[in-house]
C-alpha cells in the first residue's frame, strides 16, 4: 500500500485502489509519504521500492482479472 500520510503517534495512512486505512508503521525504518509498505495484520511490516512494488500491484491486477474470467465461465 501507498503511504499517504504519517502521524507522530506511528501510524499513517495508506491507500490502494481508492481503499484508505490507518496502520502501523513502527516496525518499518523512517516511513515517508509516497513509500509503498506490505500491510500484514495492521502493521507495515516492510518497505519496497517503487519498482517492485509496482511489479506485485500488477501481478495482483493480473491474478484478479483471471478469477473474474474464471468466475464468468
Amino acid at each position: 500500500m501507498l503511504i499517504d500520510s504519517v502521524e507522530a503517534d506511528g501510524t499513517a495512512s495508506v491507500s490502494m485502489a481508492g481503499v484508505t486505512h490507518r496502520v502501523n508503521v513502527s516496525l518499518v525504518a523512517d516511513p515517508k509519504p509516497g513509500e509503498y509498505v506490505i500491510i500484514h495484520a495492521g502493521f507495515a511490516i516492510e518497505k519496497l521500492n517503487v519498482e517492485e512494488a509496482e511489479a506485485r500491484l500488477g501481478l495482483f491486477s493480473e491474478l484478479a482479472e483471471i478469477k473474474r474470467g474464471a468466475e464468468r465461465t
